[in-house]
């Protein structure tokens, strides 16, 4: 097939009245009654050819999607073939497995991912919170169809609705003709005359709303809770996506969270570490008692049952552990002294010998060996 935009001397995207001031200037210059030359008549033939295939709607786009408007589409080597159908031949059906023809314009929104600070106690036992997040939401003014109220869409003229467009180029092979998107209605087939106003046509504005949601008990930081069709709505009022909410917890002034058990530590006198005692502990179920039994020594640990985080997958809870810390008196007046010595003498340890023993990890060491099984 010639191409007759070439011969018009026009580029692809004319339009129907530059058309025909293009061909009235030719034929002015070309006519057999004007031009006596030799190859006047060849062109004037050629630019009449021309201008009655583009001055025709139907031939015009016959002749855009690749067709031959005097003849169907051409087929076989040399004589123009399209690339579209041996891809089908090697692969089946579309080539690359795209499905052709229009688009739809309805697309899945994105997916959204937002960050959310909860406390300690909040991640021990649940809670259910408020969010409040910028999204994409659909169209009040045109319901996602992204045209005025009762204007709608058209057929594109250019590609007559296909959504994609034939180009014939020539090859080793001869004449190929490909396949591409349609660049004036973007491959959808429909053209919006009139955008809505609100959405400048893409169906869908951006708002603030709020949402409540419920944080599982037994969440840590890193924690992602999915919620189905929260997220962004599509284009063209397609399905919304997911709105994904991760997790941090923020640090707590008081209790260390290693796996589900949470870990503190409690200072004691001497004398109540030698003496045993009981006392009430602040904790995240509020004030419970701890036993302290007699002779107990810096570093021990005591297990305070099922007091730690609840177990995100499965039931019960962890267990609180308290590391004691013994405190050895700084200050001490004549009576105190005085005392202390008398007992050192009934303990026989006036003058005690020093044993060597493993050098005391303390509470960080004692975290790493219980992980390591020590």
């Amino acid at each position: 097939m010639n191409d007759y935009y070439q011969d018009l001397g026009l580029s692809r995207d004319a339009s129907a009245e530059d058309i025909k001031r293009a061909y009235r200037r030719l034929a002015r210059k070309l006519h057999p009654d004007v031009n006596s030359g030799p190859e006047a008549e060849d062109e004037f033939k050629r630019v009449s050819q021309a201008y009655d295939v583009l001055s025709d709607p139907e031939k015009k786009r016959a002749y855009d999607m690749g067709a031959d408007p005097y003849g169907g589409q051409a087929g076989g080597f040399g004589q123009g073939f399209s690339f579209s159908d041996i891809m089908d031949a090697f692969f089946g059906g579309a080539a690359g497995g795209a499905a052709r023809g229009p688009r739809s314009r309805k697309r899945r929104g994105q997916d959204a991912l937002i960050r959310l600070e909860i406390d300690l106690s909040q991640a021990v036992f649940g809670a259910e919170r408020e969010l409040t997040i910028d999204t994409a939401v659909e169209c009040g003014t045109c319901h996602g169809d992204g045209s005025q109220p009762g204007t709608g869409t058209r057929t594109c003229d250019v590609c007559g609705g296909r959504g994609e467009v034939q180009q014939v180029q020539r090859s080793f092979l001869g004449q190929v003709m490909t396949s591409r998107p349609c660049t004036a209605c973007q491959g959808y087939g429909t053209v919006i005359s009139d955008p809505c106003f609100e959405c400048s046509g893409d169906g869908r504005v951006r708002t603030r709303r709020t949402l409540k949601i419920r944080v599982p008990a037994g969440v840590d930081t890193g924690t992602r809770i999915q919620l189905t069709g929260e997220g962004e709505v599509g284009q063209g009022a397609g399905p919304a996506g997911d709105l994904y909410v991760e997790i941090h917890v923020m640090p707590h002034e008081t209790f260390q969270r290693r796996g589900d058990d949470l870990h503190c530590s409690v200072d004691l006198p001497m004398t109540a570490a030698a003496l045993g005692t009981s006392f009430k502990l602040d904790t995240l179920d509020g004030m419970k008692d701890l036993e302290i039994r007699r002779g107990t020594q810096a570093g021990d640990v005591v297990t305070m049952r099922g007091m730690g985080v609840t177990h995100l997958r499965g039931t019960g809870r962890g267990d609180l552990i308290v590391h004691v810390n013994v405190q050895t008196p700084t200050k001490l007046d004549a009576e105190q002294e005085d005392l202390l010595r008398q007992l050192a003498v009934l303990r026989g340890e006036e003058r005690p010998e020093g044993q060597l023993a493993p050098v005391s990890h303390g509470l960080l060491g004692k975290l790493r060996d219980a992980f390591l099984g020590k």
